[in-house]
């Protein structure tokens, strides 16, 4: 256990090594860790629980490692040895608790470059339980972390809350000393990236550099795998000739595509169910969360948040809003499971609703620029303006008559660290563990429903049915129904299916727009099923529908008149 950006899921990978379970705590959506660790002969289940400030849970997270502190046998507090005073809250509720405890009292080496001098035996002194200097990023202190765990001692304070800060204030007084030191160029790069006036502009920069780094990095993988899925529809042509012209054909192929099975159109579940999610959104997720992981272990996601927390806020969540937006721009999946780090579900809700609506995956953004590209930046810049006007219009919309909470942002901005490219490839590994467990079953069965409506015919039914909303309302050529159609399924080939049209470029400005907005991708689509339940899902879906119905008629009168 202990507060946020205390490194403490690095001790844990240390002391657990690669072999990690991700559980969801039963009747949450908040995730925590499970691993082994052998002592001696013995096995011990190790559990990193959510970070939280108190025993006292002002969000999800908290109570979920209140409720975790409640069934643990011993508890090692990860301590940031460069902020005593704050961490130490936390730790005196828990030496209360009445449960053996040791503290490891992590980024001791940082404790040096700060100038804070602490002495140790007088803090074991003072807390009555084992304390070990740790640097869990190099694994110094790790292993006699583990050896002390056998001399863990049960507290026995009983403080209020007034009683706990004085006596908080009295052990820093005896165990720390704070020498001067000057300015480095850590302290000045952590100054400019959280005020607003340059903080903000960094960001932006930061964003675009990741996003970018993100896109080539999906890019590569998705080529580097490429060569196995040639492989696997030779293997899909055998089979397709081995069913011949059946239903089973149709629901496992798919439709064939002049003569030929298509990852992208065929709909069937061993050919578009597998690809989509392998081979189209997993190189994607690796490449997200990779950079995920580069941000947040360098310490700048809390100031990227803390810029963004006014804005989001007056949207009906907080600054971490900001990371659900960042992760849809490269695909909407892992944007959905991000929102799992607000609190509220008022705040997922319209975090999940706004993502769904006005934030093009970075597929769908590649074909935007490929279509409109050749008629000048400015038809580029009415589909994003209207998207960026549409994300803070409904968001202020949605927080004024959504009901629920959407508490404040409290964190601490830690100091600026060198990442651990060990920790970062095991919270990768987590990660993908993770997606690889809820999303691609749901992946899957989106695919599978798809494909059933496809061979009925039910996907013609509603082309023909849309058609003439398609033209008279929105301005466009009735054969873009099936583009809308096809954008269920995959926005970038709705996108791509929009070309041979040969329509001007503000029926496409209007097109592209549309297709952002009026309904996610399948494998969004089921994610949020998951993550929102069938009845906020209704609810989330006749919005985009509304909205845009309602866009879509608004361009069209602005751009091609009535």
């Amino acid at each position: 256990m202990g507060n946020p950006n205390v490194g403490k899921s690095v001790v844990f990978s240390r002391l657990t090594g690669a072999k990690v379970i991700v559980s969801n705590y039963p009747g949450t959506t908040v995730d925590f860790f499970r691993g082994k660790l052998k002592i001696g002969g013995e096995i011990y289940e190790i559990i990193d629980a959510p970070g939280t400030y108190s025993l006292q849970p002002s969000n999800k997270a908290e109570e979920v490692a209140k409720k975790l502190l409640e069934e643990a046998d011993i508890v090692i507090n990860v301590v940031d040895a460069t902020n005593l005073e704050r961490n130490l809250y936390l730790t005196l509720q828990i030496l209360e608790k009445n449960v053996p405890a040791v503290i490891a009292l992590n980024l001791w080496d940082e404790t040096k470059h700060l100038g804070i001098d602490i002495d140790v035996e007088k803090l074991e002194e003072e807390l009555g339980v084992p304390v070990v200097p740790t640097v869990a990023l190099t694994g110094e202190g790790i292993k006699e972390l583990v050896e002390r765990l056998k001399d863990a001692k049960a507290g026995n304070l009983k403080l209020d809350e007034g009683q706990r800060w004085a006596k908080i204030g009295e052990i820093i007084k005896r165990v720390e000393k704070i020498r001067h030191r000057h300015h480095t160029w850590r302290d000045i790069l952590a100054e400019i990236t959280i005020k607003p006036a340059t903080g903000i502009p960094i960001a932006l920069l930061i964003l675009f550099f990741s996003l970018l780094t993100v896109r080539f990095l999906g890019e590569g993988i998705s080529q580097l795998i490429q060569p196995l899925f040639d492989v696997y529809l030779t293997l899909l042509q055998r089979l397709n000739d081995f069913l011949g012209d059946s239903i089973l054909r149709d629901i496992l192929i798919g439709q064939l595509i002049d003569g030929k099975i298509s990852f992208e159109e065929s709909l069937g579940v061993l050919s578009t169910g597998v690809y989509v999610p392998f081979g189209v959104v997993l190189p994607y997720i690796i490449s997200f969360y990779t950079i995920l992981s580069l941000l947040e272990d360098t310490g700048y996601l809390p100031r990227l948040a803390t810029l963004a927390d006014n804005i989001f806020h007056r949207l009906g969540m907080h600054g971490y809003g900001i990371i659900t937006v960042f992760l849809g721009m490269g695909c909407n999946v892992p944007g959905v499971l991000a929102t799992r780090s607000l609190e509220t579900k008022k705040q997922r809700f319209i975090s999940m609703t706004l993502l769904s609506i006005s934030i093009p995956c970075m597929a769908q953004t590649a074909m935007i620029f490929g279509i409109l590209g050749a008629y000048g930046i400015k038809y580029i810049a009415m589909v994003f303006f209207t998207l960026a006007v549409l994300y803070i219009f409904m968001g202020i919309l949605l927080n004024k008559f959504i009901k629920g909470e959407s508490p404040e942002i409290f964190m601490e901005i830690p100091p600026y660290r060198k990442p651990s490219i060990v920790a970062i490839a095991k919270k990768l590994s987590m990660r993908i563990q993770w997606y690889l467990k809820d999303a691609i079953p749901w992946l899957f069965f989106g695919v599978f429903i798809i494909n059933i409506l496809y061979t009925l015919h039910f996907i013609d039914f509603l082309s023909n049915l849309f058609s003439p909303i398609v033209v008279a309302w929105f301005g466009l050529k009735k054969e873009a129904a099936l583009a809308l159609i096809a954008g269920f399924l995959r926005k970038d080939l709705a996108v791509g299916m929009l070309l041979p049209l040969n329509m001007a470029p503000e029926q496409l400005v209007i097109a592209t727009t549309i297709l952002t907005i009026y309904f996610p991708c399948v494998a969004t689509f089921t994610i949020l099923i998951k993550e929102l339940g069938i009845k906020d899902m209704l609810k989330a879906m006749l919005l985009m529908i509304l909205v845009a119905f309602t866009v879509g008629g608004i361009q069209r009168f602005l751009l091609i008149g009535w």
